[in-house]
């Protein structure tokens, strides 16, 4: 049953390395053409938002038609347009059309990622596989963004998007290695716990969308029972949490790039703190398991909390008032920061996620979390846009800390209130 070669992977590092450029090129590209930093909030909204609709939508593709190589061709080609067109617009009203296009697009490998490992080895090897797809990616990362550092010296930023066309165009000639139908259902993946967790853990690069069943209104039971002042299952708080936590993250990732060309630094030298960012990540992957094994899901993902503030709070409060190569070390310190509370939130609310949802209601409950995180990652860009541009950018560095800090207070309560074995 399982696939004796694992050739797929060779598209992972070429996807990634396309993704991860048009991450930090398309706020920079839009700063670029004259917008400012709303304009960038709309332009990263409208790709999550997209993305997440993306998720469900081919999520349902590969379940009806248990199609892979189709999925992955159509996917990576359309990215690859939408980086040649980058290449020639000149007005930003285009940017406000490719990026959601791109966000749906993108997404489409997640779903059949997930396939091919579950398709290729036992579950018990599962972890190890999304552990090596998962270094393949923060290398990608790496080659994007070293190759961002060093393109400022010779070119402008529009060549980059050809850059970017070059390494998806490579993901499409590598997707046809991949088989072109699945023996496995993607609904197999709600039934074990075990792979959910690696898929998280996987994500923890990027926001953490997965849609194995759309959620309907009385999903959301949980959540709404909260503010009636009485509580049908303490995972209603955990969702709460997750929202108000990628809320506040994401004022601060969408506001930082606008929040360092508004203090001089160059495109090489954002390129270069993402730079220093992934190479974090990548220490850090080794770190998480560790730290989570000996001090429990529940302290880790509360530890989290503090590297989260202090990088928010140093960017806003140092980088105005330092200057040269001092307020470069900032913002990676700053940045870093970031990136590692994040890395170990991810990887402990997904464990702790994972052993609160109640067996057989896995699709449910995941699409209801994935909905709460999709719209704390869309309202944060909208709302980091509009508070940095229309006030400044302390004040949305503020609203994100608080943001972060009320997660924090939800969370505690959820420890308080939660109640394992209730049934459903």
């Amino acid at each position: 049953m399982f696939q004796s070669s694992k050739k797929w992977l060779f598209f992972i590092m070429p996807s990634s390395i396309a993704a991860e450029g048009l991450h930090i090129a398309m706020p920079l590209y839009v700063l670029f053409l004259g917008g400012n930093v709303a304009d960038v909030g709309i332009v990263i909204g409208l790709h999550y938002a997209f993305s997440s609709l993306g998720s469900i939508f081919w999520g349902k593709i590969i379940d009806k038609y248990h199609v892979k190589r189709i999925i992955l061709l159509v996917s990576f080609s359309v990215i690859t347009a939408c980086c040649i067109w980058l290449f020639f617009i000149t007005e930003l009203s285009a940017v406000f059309l490719i990026s959601p296009i791109a966000g749906f697009f993108i997404i489409g490998k997640n779903p059949v990622t997930q396939l091919l490992v579950m398709e290729s080895v036992p579950n018990n090897q599962w972890s190890k596989l999304f552990a090596n797809i998962s270094i393949l990616t923060g290398f990608g990362s790496l080659i994007a963004f070293v190759v961002g550092s060093i393109w400022d010296s010779f070119f402008d930023l529009k060549p980059y998007f050809l850059f970017c066309a070059l390494t998806s165009a490579g993901a499409v000639l590598f997707s046809i290695l991949v088989g072109s139908k699945s023996f496995l259902e993607r609904e197999t993946l709600v039934h074990s716990v075990y792979g959910l967790k690696h898929v998280f853990n996987h994500n923890r690069y990027n926001f953490q969308l997965i849609f194995t069943k759309i959620p309907k209104k009385y999903d959301f039971r949980h959540l709404t029972s909260l503010f009636q002042r009485k509580m049908s299952h303490e995972i209603g708080i955990l969702y709460f949490t997750n929202f108000l936590f990628y809320f506040g993250s994401n004022i601060y990732f969408t506001a930082f790039i606008p929040f360092l060309k508004e203090y001089s630094f160059t495109d090489s030298q954002v390129f270069i703190i993402y730079l220093i960012q992934t190479i974090t990540l990548l220490a850090i992957f080794f770190v998480v398991p560790k730290l989570i094994a000996k001090v429990s899901e529940e302290k880790a993902a509360q530890i989290a909390y503090l590297p989260r503030i202090l990088g928010i709070i140093i960017a806003s409060a140092l980088i105005p008032i330092a200057s040269g190569f001092d307020s470069f070390i900032v913002a990676a310190v700053s940045s870093s920061l970031m990136v590692s509370a994040f890395s170990i939130f991810s990887t402990a609310s997904s464990v702790i996620l994972f052993k609160t949802i109640p067996r057989g209601f896995e699709g449910r409950f995941l699409g209801v979390n994935s909905f709460m995180v999709g719209l704390g990652i869309f309202l944060g860009a909208i709302t980091s846009g509009f508070v940095a541009n229309s006030i400044n950018y302390p004040v949305a560095f503020t609203i994100a800390s608080v943001g972060i800090f009320f997660s924090l207070l939800t969370f505690r309560s959820y420890l308080k209130h939660r109640l394992s074995h209730k049934v459903v």
